[in-house]
């Protein structure tokens, strides 16, 4: 069987496959059980396999790879223009080899076994983080029942609870300090888990060399360098470095049309959670340039005086993840402005 192209349909249990060959002829359509899966790709000769970025996409990716195939990841949005009339999982791995032989398609990057580690890792922290938040939320909105009214900051929260507990002229019940007691635990146990992975990026991070360098940048510490790695790997999937900017979400969003370009706001597409750590670190870079006199620092300074406050994080952001890329793509050292070797 002559098979140049093949489209995968990934799911738990049941895999659909579409060849086609030197001709874009369909000479393949069967559907695997799991079991079958690898066995078959391992007796069918090396050719090009497409597969959605989807769950366990990068794992069936580095296995089919073992056995001497070509395989590239596509986002599943880049798939859907090519599925013919309903769906199904016949249609969709049509779709699927379709789009993978298109000279014009993006492409994922396949993610090496220690880049999913650390992507774990930053997974747990977010879903934490996103737990400490509603918690704080609920103590806060419990309170304001009570005519309590307690900072939106978890900081703020943390120092008034004690005293919130211990004052008796407070108008709490007994039944409900109680509770806020148990609240109040909650929220430590959450602080002491967020601490541990932190610290466990922290050690991760300083033992690579990669993330060294990427710390190296003004705004991009050891939690943002990591979740960089994990994300992006070498950034040989963008040709530049404004690519891997728009593919985070950091560029003007545009509704062009006539000849007429119209640029919108910050698109916000791509990974919001490296997203948000960029401009996190951005935030703190700005805080910071204030009473420095560095080129960097001067211009953001300058572009505050210009623009919203905002508006220069993100700016700010957009450079450093340009800035990241170019260390990532060429394996050097961040060298500030006006220093050369």
């Amino acid at each position: 069987m002559n098979i140049k192209r093949v489209g995968i349909d990934l799911a738990k249990q049941v895999f659909q496959v579409h060849g086609v060959d030197n001709h874009d002829k369909a000479v393949l359509r069967k559907q695997l059980k799991r079991g079958q899966f690898l066995s078959f790709f391992a007796e069918l000769p090396p050719c090009l396999i497409g597969l959605e970025a989807c769950g366990g996409a990068h794992h069936w990716a580095r296995e089919l790879q073992k056995l001497g195939h070509t395989v590239k990841l596509m986002a599943p949005q880049f798939v859907k223009p090519y599925v013919k009339s309903n769906k199904n999982d016949a249609n969709d791995a049509e779709a699927i080899c379709e789009a993978v032989g298109r000279p014009t398609m993006r492409f994922v990057s396949i993610k090496t076994v220690a880049q999913q580690d650390l992507q774990a890792i930053h997974r747990i922290r977010s879903e934490l983080i996103k737990r400490r938040t509603a918690k704080v939320n609920q103590i806060r909105g419990l309170l304001a029942e009570y005519g309590l009214v307690v900072g939106q900051q978890v900081n703020t929260l943390r120092r008034a609870l004690p005293g919130l507990l211990e004052d008796a002229e407070n108008g709490l019940s007994f039944d409900f300090r109680a509770l806020l007691e148990e609240l109040r635990q909650d929220l430590i146990q959450l602080d002491k888990r967020t601490l541990e992975i932190d610290k466990k990026i922290h050690t991760l991070a300083n033992a690579d060399p990669v993330s060294k360098r990427l710390q190296g940048i003004p705004g991009i510490g050891p939690i943002i360098a990591t979740a960089i790695i994990c994300a992006v790997g070498e950034g040989k999937q963008f040709k530049r470095g404004r690519d891997m900017a728009a593919w985070l979400g950091l560029t003007p969003g545009q509704h062009s049309s006539g000849g007429k370009d119209r640029l919108l706001g910050m698109s916000k597409r791509g990974d919001p959670y490296l997203r948000t750590l960029l401009i996190q670190g951005a935030k703190s870079s700005l805080n910071a340039a204030g009473k420095k006199t560095d080129p960097c620092s001067l211009w953001l300074n300058n572009l505050c005086v210009r623009r919203h406050k905002n508006v220069a994080v993100v700016a700010l952001a957009n450079k450093n993840a340009r800035i990241a890329w170019a260390l990532l793509r060429n394996e050097t050292h961040y060298l500030p402005e006006g220093i050369t070797i």
